[in-house]
This record gives C-alpha cells, sequence and structure tokens, in this order.
C-alpha cells in the first residue's frame, strides 16, 4: 500500500498502524464496490455539468469506470492488499488509465463521501430485497391458508395443548405477519431513500457542486440536504435497515421454532423437504432439521448487527472513524438474514402435514373452551361455565369433531372468519419492488 492521499511529507507509515487502520475495509468494500463505481460515474457527471472535468475527460472516465466494474465483475481486477480500500483503489486504477484526469475523481469529496454514499446504495437494494421476500414468503402463506383452511390441527398456549386450531389459522398468521415485514420495509425505505453524494466529510464544499443530478442519476428519491445530517444519518439509517430486517426474521425465528418442534419424533406434525434436513454424522438412524435450526439461529446475527451499529452511535455529531465499523456489522447482518428468508418461501411451499398425527393430537381437553363459551351463550356466567368446563375436560371432547369445533370459530380472524380476502387485498396494494 503505497501513496496514501493523506499522508504528509517527512511522516513515515507505520505498517502495523496503518493495518488496524484499514481493519477489514479492502475485505468489505468488495461488497460495495460496485455501488462506489456507479457513485463515482455521477460525480463525474456533476463535475463536468460545473467545468470541472472536460467533455472528453467525463467520456474517458466514464469508459474506464465501466471497464473498471466489467473487470470486476469477472475477476480481472481484484480489490486486495495493495490498496487502502475500495475508493483509494477506483482513483488509481483511473489515474493508472487517465493520469491527471483520473486524479480529479476525488474532487469535491472525500473518503467518507464515499462510503457513505455507497453503503447507502447498497442499503436501499437490500431493504428492498427484504420487502420482496417478505411478500413472497406471504404470497405462499395466503395461497396454503386457502387451500388447508379447515385441515384441523392442535393449537398450543404456553406449548401445552389448548384447543382445536386449523392449518388455515396457523398459515393466515404467519401471512399476516410478513405482509407487515413487507410494509416495515417498504417504509424503511422510504427513510433511507435519501442521496448523501456532494456532503464531503459533513460539512460540505466550496463548490457548486450540481447535488440534484446526482440524486437523480443514482434514483434517489430525495437529496439529503444537510451536510450534517448526512453524517448523523450514517448509522441511524443502518440501525433502521436491520431493524427492518430484523421484523422479518424474528417471524422467521418462530416460524423455525414451530417446525423444530412439528418436525420432533414427539410431534410428528410435519414432514421437511429432504433437501432441508442432513444426516447425523454418527447416528445412522437420523435426519437432522439443520436448516430450520439455522433459520432459527439467524436472528441472532441480526441482533448481534444492530446491537454493534448502536453502540457506534454514542458520539457527538460530525464525522468518526469509528463508523467505518458499521459497514461489517450491516454485511453480516443482510449476509445471514437474507440467506435465510431466500429459502422460506421453498419450505413453506413444501412442507407437507401429516394429518394422522394431527388428528390424533387432539384431544378430549381440547373442546372444554368450546364447552365453556357455550355454556355463556346459554346465558351462565362465564366464571361458572369455565369452572364446570374444567371439571369435564376429560369428556369434553365427547360426542364432537375437530371439523365442528372449527366450523363454530366465528370471531373474525378465526377458522370459521379468516378474513383471506382482507389479507389479499393488503398483500396486493403492496409494490412490486
Amino acid at each position: 500500500m503505497s501513496n496514501l492521499l493523506w499522508q504528509k511529507p517527512g511522516v513515515a507509515v507505520d505498517e502495523k498502524i496503518q493495518r488496524f487502520l484499514a481493519g477489514d475495509d479492502v475485505i468489505l468494500d468488495r461488497e460495495f464496490f460496485l455501488h462506489d463505481i456507479a457513485a463515482s460515474t455521477a460525480h463525474a457527471e456533476g463535475l463536468n455539468n460545473i467545468g470541472i472535468l472536460s467533455a472528453d475527460e467525463l467520456d474517458g472516465l466514464k469508459r474506464e469506470l465501466q471497464v473498471l466494474a466489467e473487470d470486476f465483475r469477472t475477476g480481472g481486477f481484484v480489490l486486495d492488499e495493495r490498496y487502502e480500500d475500495g475508493h483509494s483503489a477506483i482513483e488509481a486504477r483511473l489515474t493508472e488509465r487517465l493520469g491527471d484526469a483520473g486524479r480529479k475523481i476525488h474532487t469535491g469529496r472525500s473518503r467518507n463521501d464515499q462510503i457513505l454514499v455507497a453503503t447507502r446504495l447498497w442499503l436501499k437494494e437490500k431493504v428492498a430485497r427484504v420487502a420482496a421476500l417478505s411478500k413472497e414468503i406471504a404470497e405462499v402463506a395466503l395461497d396454503r391458508a386457502q387451500a388447508e383452511k379447515d385441515l384441523p390441527i392442535p393449537g398450543y398456549t404456553h406449548i401445552q395443548r389448548a384447543v382445536v386450531s386449523s392449518a388455515g389459522m396457523w398459515w393466515a398468521g404467519w401471512a399476516e405477519a410478513f405482509i407487515d415485514d413487507a410494509i416495515r420495509a417498504q417504509d424503511t425505505l422510504k427513510l433511507i431513500d435519501a442521496n448523501p453524494l456532494g456532503t464531503a466529510a459533513g460539512y460540505g464544499v466550496n463548490l457548486k457542486l450540481d447535488r440534484e443530478h446526482t440524486t437523480r442519476a443514482l434514483h434517489f428519491a430525495r437529496m439529503q440536504v444537510s451536510p450534517i445530517y448526512a453524517q448523523l444519518s450514517r448509522g441511524k439509517f443502518e440501525l433502521a435497515a436491520l431493524e427492518a430486517l430484523g421484523s422479518a426474521t424474528l417471524d422467521l425465528r418462530r416460524v423455525a421454532w414451530d417446525l423444530s418442534l412439528f418436525t420432533s419424533g414427539e410431534f410428528a406434525f410435519v414432514a421437511l423437504p429432504a433437501q432441508y434436513t442432513t444426516g447425523s454424522s454418527i447416528m445412522p438412524n437420523k435426519r437432522n432439521p439443520d436448516v430450520i435450526e439455522l433459520m432459527r439461529a439467524t436472528h441472532a446475527s441480526v441482533a448481534a448487527a444492530r446491537t454493534e451499529i448502536e453502540q457506534l452511535l454514542s458520539l457527538p455529531s460530525g464525522y468518526h472513524r469509528d463508523l467505518q465499523a458499521s459497514k461489517g456489522a450491516i454485511f453480516h447482518g443482510f449476509g445471514r438474514g437474507l440467506s435465510a428468508l431466500e429459502l422460506l418461501q421453498a419450505l413453506f411451499a413444501n412442507l407437507e402435514w401429516r394429518e394422522e398425527k394431527l388428528r390424533a393430537a387432539i384431544d378430549n381437553g381440547m373442546y372444554a373452551t368450546d364447552v365453556a363459551v357455550e355454556a355463556a351463550l346459554a346465558g351462565v356466567p362465564f366464571r361458572e361455565a369455565y369452572k364446570a368446563a374444567a371439571e369435564s375436560a376429560n369428556t369434553a371432547g365427547v360426542g364432537r369433531t375437530p371439523e365442528g369445533s372449527l366450523a363454530a370459530r366465528v370471531s373474525p380472524g378465526a377458522a370459521a372468519d379468516l378474513r383471506l380476502d382482507e389479507l389479499h387485498a393488503r398483500w396486493h396494494a403492496l409494490p412490486t419492488f
């Protein structure tokens, strides 16, 4: 690593200190590199608009930035320890190919400005993916809620058998959850869709930068006006994005918990697709639900990333090098979270209920609530009806069927009135992400 932009004459660079300062920048910036190239292209166009770059210089820069992007995609260019970070690599490549025109690309920018806009573009892409995946997952759940609305399954509270439930109710619950997750991601996308390019290190520069152009060129919904707020939003917007992701992975964790229980030998309610299980390395008699167990673990990585960002934000206003650590947090959080969510749609579509096991698990006591409510409808005070039903719980199911219990569950959203049309309307109102 040589020719550091900020290096002062006569001051030697200590390699151990520099390695500490650089951290994992080169590795992490591979994730954001193409976004940095896109932002650099827009910035070059803006510099041309205000006369800093000539038309020929702009054409050369745009051509070489496009070539660099393609070389990076195909492996012809590798971002490695030769460079301090992704931004210095871009400038070095442009200078090598274009000379002084390449050196002009950094005019009016800071390295912080560069990573801020690159990660902002990356976050927009990832949050949109959360919204899209949530919408896709909700669609499968809605379809299965409709198809299996009358299939009885045991309903649990406190992990104890409680009442007769239905597959329709189970699926409708996840459908509504992931519709909300899509909406939350959509709302977060609106929050973070603000262009920080051109705010430098948080105080602007003495150039009339064409920030309106870069906002349009990079497809941001609005310009982030205040350079100081651009700095204040770094970390804050990352935290919001991780919270949107966390909303979906929290639901994922609870789905995974249900399936962990339902696939156990003690329950045996659900058969997973074979590809979602692995063989034991020591016990030849069993298959392990490793995929859903790792899905269950995913939210821990998202929560850890969120905590890391939150702790970084105990800073005064202005730019601070501490914020460099936010790159690793969002990379790991979204890397784990999205990879798990991407598997859930197919799992939802292909898991199979074992109807004979479901019906066998519905015992007499699970009709006791029906008995109590029926007595209350007949005029018995509910407390008395409750006590009487509790005393006869062992025989509450005599003469009753799961289908009859479900048909009588007429409260809005319950088995006999799932209101799937309302959920479908909310789903159809979601945009295409």
